[in-house]
């Protein structure tokens, strides 16, 4: 917003606008606490300046006289706590913002510390105390319902740029490491950058400025949740039928690229499904679980779920007589649970053009594949079948909530207790 100090003074000189807000910080009496602005009033202003785009906010200048009387040196840190916290804990979904410590000088002169709280365009619509608010001109409003809807509209996936393709807020090209965009990128490309704009893993904000796209981020990317919190697997290992923390074998939160993420999240339930073996006379082994169903269905899992939902990540969870793998969003456009094994239908389409250029590497044998995915559309067949061969009952699908879908697939009768059983895969 502010080039450098000299027209961060002319705009505080000129008061508010719709993209500056000035504040003075007080304390309490006895100063042990910061009196004004609270949490929810701090976190509504800086709510309505992401909803309205991109903004600056300066704690430590009194908005009405406009002039510089700082925070005390030794209470800066506990105004920083008191602004991320306030983006952190009373704003859905949080708001990333940065804070910058810097001084001003005031009108005798002398040097003023202040915070400068720099508010990015966001990809989300945030709710604060008060509710939905957005900053016009110096002040901010409650958004109509009507307006509230265009919002989420312009930031969601119904917007003619999908929500995979938009650019990601605080990003540039270096955000993207060279070994994992290589792999869609030729080495004798010319122009490396300008391809990555093709293929929409590189994008231009409103500002022109080069940002990664949120589909670059989840690909090519080492920390995807840095930018999209949820963008990960949560793996959980329950003794028994039912989800109890006391019964908890394993867990694991599986953070990384998307294709690291499928690999690992298959990973966790080999390494915690039983094998059991039968000698007869030869040695006859009976996984829980076969690997290609499940390697299907996190593929579908991760590529199809719907990223704009905040706080909603993909959730495995493992069981004596079951696999549960729930999978945020509803299905996209018309297509029905019962349509599943039949029709083919995709809400990311870039995600799984790039998942189909991405080799699976040495699991491939195994699950079939060269690629995860190769957008033939037999990825729920190959579940509903390998799953059904190997336990005799049909995995099922169900749509909770509207919000969330659930694919149930069933653990294998395995042999008695008195033939060998091995606790995890080897991963022969």
């Amino acid at each position: 917003m502010f080039e450098d100090t000299a027209d961060l003074l002319k705009g505080i000189n000129l008061g508010e606008d719709a993209s500056l807000e000035l504040k003075a910080v007080t304390f309490r009496s006895d100063r042990s606490k910061i009196a004004r602005p609270t949490a929810a009033d701090l976190s509504d202003a800086l709510a309505a300046m992401a909803n309205g785009g991109i903004g600056t906010f300066v704690l430590g200048v009194d908005h009405k006289t406009r002039e510089i009387v700082g925070i005390p040196l030794e209470r800066l840190d506990d105004v920083e706590r008191h602004v991320r916290e306030a983006c952190h804990d009373c704003i859905v979904p949080p708001l990333a913002v940065h804070i910058i410590r810097l001084e001003l000088p005031d009108t005798t002169g002398v040097p003023r510390p202040v915070l400068k709280v720099e508010v990015p365009r966001s990809l989300f619509v945030h709710r604060s105390p008060g509710g939905y608010f957005q900053r016009t001109g110096s002040s901010k409003r409650e958004m109509s319902p009507d307006v509230l809807a265009r919002l989420f509209q312009q930031r969601s996936q119904a917007q003619l740029i999908r929500f995979e393709e938009q650019a990601v807020p605080d990003t540039s090209s270096a955000e993207l490491e060279e070994t994992l965009w290589r792999r869609f990128v030729g080495t004798h490309t010319p122009d490396p950058v300008g391809t990555l704009h093709k293929l929409k893993l590189l994008s231009q904000d409103d500002s022109g400025l080069e940002r990664a796209t949120v589909a670059g981020v989840l690909m090519c990317a080492r920390q995807p949740e840095r930018w999209l919190p949820s963008a990960y697997v949560e793996a959980v290992h329950y003794r028994g039928v039912r989800q109890d923390s006391n019964y908890q074998v394993d867990a694991s939160q599986i953070t990384g690229p998307l294709d690291r993420q499928i690999l690992e999240s298959v990973s966790f339930v080999r390494r915690n499904m039983t094998v059991a073996a039968v000698k007869t006379p030869q040695r006859v082994e009976t996984p829980q679980f076969s690997t290609r169903a499940v390697f299907e269905a996190v593929v579908n899992a991760v590529a199809h779920r719907d990223y704009s939902i905040h706080g909603s990540k993909v959730r495995l969870f493992m069981f004596d007589d079951r696999l549960d793998l729930y999978s945020p969003g509803p299905l996209p456009n018309t297509v029905r649970v019962e349509d599943l094994a039949v029709r083919q239908s995709t809400r990311n389409e870039l995600l799984t053009t790039l998942l189909a250029r991405s080799p699976v590497g040495p699991l491939s044998q195994e699950v079939v594949r060269q690629c995860f995915m190769e957008k033939r559309g037999d990825g729920v067949p190959v579940i509903l079948a390998e799953s059904e061969k190997l336990s005799g009952r049909q995995p099922v699908y169900r749509l909770i909530g509207d919000a969330e879908l659930l694919l149930t697939i069933w653990s294998a009768q395995l042999p008695n207790q008195d033939d060998e059983t091995d606790e995890g895969d080897s991963e022969r």
